[in-house]
């Protein structure tokens, strides 16, 4: 099974039912952690109850804070399918980080390193899969604009341009300059049980 996906396809189609009732927090640029050091993260995380099911065709109907109702088919690839149960709640999470540190005068081959690791639920349980990648990278600075608060790196693979919200820290960043860092990007779902109510 190809847990990226099947996680990919599901994330796409709740967290916009989700988000239409509760807006994720997103870091809208950079914020420096300490002199040439910065830090990004955007995080999303959506919940949705079981409505209803219908085991025959697979289809699940979701509903989110706001009592907007969607219907989703279960692919092949959803395992323990028989474990959703009306009240489950459905719980996507979504997260993108970047880390990074200024290096004066550059100097490095500029360089992309990939790794992942991804998993699933267990047989008999409710079901549930992750996906987590992390880029390790050195990227060129290749031009720096005081004015709009963004530095464009050139790495390895791909040119990018980021917003720096201090700008006395952008103010340390020059044209020929490197940057080391970390992108990581995580998507979680899992169907767990409702909260048990209360006794009066």
């Amino acid at each position: 099974m190809r847990i990226c996906a099947a996680l990919a396809a599901v994330a796409l189609v709740l967290l916009p039912l989700a988000v239409s009732a509760q807006q994720p927090a997103v870091a809208e640029a950079l914020t420096a952690v300490g002199p040439g050091k910065f830090a990004g993260l955007l995080e999303a995380r959506a919940t949705l109850l079981v409505e209803s099911i219908d085991k025959a065709s697979r289809s699940v109907v979701l509903k989110n804070a706001r009592g907007e109702q969607m219907k989703v088919i279960a692919g092949d690839e959803i395992k323990n399918f028989d474990q959703i149960k009306a009240g489950d709640q459905v719980v996507t999470t979504y997260t993108q980080e970047l880390m990074m540190t200024l290096r004066k005068g550059g100097g490095a081959l500029r360089e992309r390193i990939d790794s992942s690791q991804q998993g699933s639920a267990a047989a008999g349980q409710k079901p549930a899969a992750y996906e987590a990648k992390e880029v390790a990278f050195i990227a060129d600075v290749q031009q720096v604009d005081l004015k709009k608060r963004t530095v464009t790196l050139r790495g390895a693979q791909k040119t990018v341009t980021l917003k720096i919200r201090d700008p006395e820290q952008l103010k340390l960043i020059s044209k020929g300059d490197q940057v080391e860092g970390i992108f990581s990007e995580a998507v979680a779902i899992a169907v767990v049980p409702a909260p048990a109510k209360a006794k009066k």
